[in-house]
């Protein structure tokens, strides 16, 4: 199906929907640092553009697509953001809604922070959507459930032209692990370490965890364990001169990006690329749980129907 993916960051979404069997025709993002990670990782083009301007509809148009994926900046309700929605990037989840309403894809799927769902803006998008024609499933998935080491709930509003409401929700569930995947499931010992130190909010919540469980949201900043870190009672181990936080390409691999995808740029682009990244695998099993509903919806029509679907979708 032919898929493009808007607000594309680094590619972790991409990855996840071309894994998954979405054919990835272009990607889109106006952040250079990102574009350029992207670029080594991908073969189709990735554009440097601002998907605020009403004039990039046109250029999204050329591609025909029959799915639209994206991941809008989540900074103004992100539980480590301000959360306010004044702040203008909010904004840009109703453009991607405008988008959509716009192209009319035959699918969609949005990608944001959990606590979207207590704003006026995702009001606010789901009736331009609805009003579109779109049946529409929102769901909160927890990344740990869904083959990814990580505790990192996310929220996917996904779209389907005269679609029924709902009509995802068995299938993102249907797999759902029954436990959360720790880091140890996906890697082993292969991070050389037991415990690693990631730098809290606020000192009220602890700073040390074990691989035997997820790892903690990978955020967009990295900090090195400060002198005065006072060992909190929910910590994983005592502090010892081996603890450490963990790298950045650890905390890639924690997001599910494989060893093999390149990365490049400063230090603190690359925490912030990654730490903004939808987790590969997480994208993977939402494009999966897509890809199901589709083919089982190709099993229920008629030899015709099912042919002309077919000629629509390849």
């Amino acid at each position: 199906m032919r898929t493009i993916d808007l607000f594309a960051g680094c590619g972790g979404l991409s990855l996840g929907f071309e894994n998954a069997g979405f054919d990835i025709k272009a990607a889109f993002e106006i952040w250079q640092p990102a574009i350029k990670v992207y670029q080594r990782n991908f073969r189709h083009p990735i554009f440097q553009v601002d998907l605020s301007e009403e004039s990039v509809i046109h250029t999204l148009r050329e591609y025909k697509p029959e799915v639209i994926i994206g991941g809008p900046p989540c900074q103004d309700f992100s539980s480590a953001g301000k959360r306010d929605e004044s702040l203008g990037r909010a904004n840009l989840t109703i453009n991607f809604a405008r988008i959509i309403a716009s192209i009319k894809p035959r699918f969609f799927m949005m990608e944001n922070v959990s606590r979207i769902t207590k704003s006026q803006t995702l009001k606010v998008t789901w009736q331009i959507l609805k009003n579109s024609g779109y049946g529409l499933t929102g769901s909160v998935l927890d990344a740990s459930y869904c083959g990814v080491p990580q505790a990192r709930k996310r929220y996917f509003l996904i779209g389907e032209l005269e679609g029924k409401d709902n009509f995802l929700e068995p299938y993102l569930f249907k797999n759902y692990a029954s436990k959360p995947m720790t880091v140890f499931d996906y890697l082993g010992l292969s991070l050389g370490i037991e415990y690693f130190y990631r730098h809290p909010r606020s000192y009220q919540r602890r700073g040390i965890f074990s691989i035997y469980e997820p790892s903690p949201t990978v955020r967009g900043v990295n900090r090195p364990i400060p002198k005065t870190y006072q060992k909190h009672h929910g910590d994983a181990c005592d502090l010892n001169p081996s603890l450490r936080p963990l790298t950045t390409m650890e905390r890639s691999y924690i997001q599910t990006f494989p060893k093999s995808f390149k990365f490049e740029g400063s230090k603190s682009d690359l925490e912030q690329m990654i730490g903004n990244a939808v987790p590969v695998k997480l994208a993977e099993y939402v494009a999966g749980s897509l890809l199901k509903y589709i083919e089982d919806g190709y099993n229920h029509v008629g030899s015709h129907d099912s042919y002309i679907q077919l000629s629509l979708f390849n």
